[in-house]
């Protein structure tokens, strides 16, 4: 379905009161394919919650519509599901529990849908999409022509993939297949969750999913009531030398391991240290039990929630020396 001068107040999670030129909603391959190619300039929307637009779209925005979740491939262990990129994410996750096919449980409460998390490769409490997914199908924009990319294709890093980087608004992805297990092992990464899952029994996936989304709804404003997108910036990664002397400086800076050269900051606690928890400019504000969460009170603009983000990054790069990249993606 196309459309012109189409609002996107209810498409972004930010609330945000823009329209684009045209906007296509596409429910199958087949009727993408049948509009393609588009020549205007194009962006790709799930659920909107990792969008910060900031002015009209003067070009395209596709925003895939595909349903369904199945299981593609059953043995006796392993299972392959596979869910269409318009499916929420968290009624994916949920069907996947209920289900008995664990490994998405970490991922629980995460906003959006299942087309952006190899996107994004989303990630919570130890766990990313890109430990789950095996496979990712997707259409060219410019030609039509069908792809799979396998795990390695999709080049995976933090809260990164190929589809953010070279092949950005190239492909859409139409379904997103997950390689899960019918058993289920404990991890050290469920150690950030021990608290509250022993508030709901043993360590399993369906108190996983009960704890994080406790959690969750603890820390995090609900979009509907007031508008942001989660985590605005990344966790920033810097050298082991630079975690190092931060430490000597700030002994109680969490530091987390990412690898034997590199650690990860929080960068939660670093806008914290800025003084920035809780702070209101005009409409647009930092949240007051997490920092990381940018919100929107009401009648912030884009601009506006960009100018305090920017205010944000340049304390903690003039306090800390550390540099914080937006995990939000800004369409100006």
């Amino acid at each position: 379905m196309i459309q012109h001068n189409f609002p996107l107040l209810g498409l972004n999670t930010f609330n945000l009161d823009y329209k684009a030129k045209t906007f296509i909603s596409c429910s199958s391959e087949e009727e993408l394919k049948s509009i393609l190619p588009v020549t205007d300039k194009t962006i790709v929307l799930g659920g909107g919650s990792n969008f910060l637009f900031c002015a009209d779209v003067v070009g395209t925005v596709i925003q895939p519509t595909m349903g369904g979740i199945s299981v593609d491939m059953a043995g006796t262990d392993k299972v392959i599901v596979a869910a269409g990129a318009g499916v929420v994410w968290d009624d994916l996750v949920r069907w996947c529990v209920e289900n008995g096919y664990h490994g998405l449980e970490s991922l629980s409460d995460i906003p959006g849908n299942v087309g952006a998390s190899p996107v994004q490769n989303i990630g919570a409490y130890g766990a990313e999409a890109k430990d789950s997914i095996c496979k990712v199908r997707a259409i060219c924009l410019a030609n039509g022509e069908t792809r799979e990319f396998n795990n390695e294709e999709c080049h995976f890093g933090y809260r990164d993939s190929v589809f953010k980087k070279e092949l950005k608004n190239k492909y859409l992805i139409t379904k997103v297949f997950f390689l899960l297990s019918r058993s289920f092992k404990t991890d050290n990464k469920y150690d950030r969750l021990q608290d509250e899952i022993a508030r709901f029994g043993e360590i399993n996936p369906i108190n996983i999913r009960k704890a994080v989304i406790n959690i969750r709804g603890k820390k995090l404003p609900d979009p509907k009531i007031l508008g942001n997108a989660g985590s605005f910036f990344k966790n920033p990664v810097v050298s082991s030398q630079i975690a190092a002397t931060l430490l000597s400086v700030y002994p109680k800076m969490p530091v987390y391991y990412e690898s034997d050269n590199n650690k990860k900051l929080s960068a939660a606690w670093l806008i914290d240290q800025c003084g920035w928890k809780g702070i209101r400019v005009g409409d647009a504000g930092v949240h007051d039990k997490q920092p990381l969460v940018l919100v929107n009170f009401g009648k912030a603009s884009g601009m506006d929630i960009l100018n305090l983000s920017e205010e944000i990054r340049n304390s903690v790069a003039e306090k800390f020396n550390v540099n914080l990249e937006r995990e939000v993606e800004v369409v100006l």
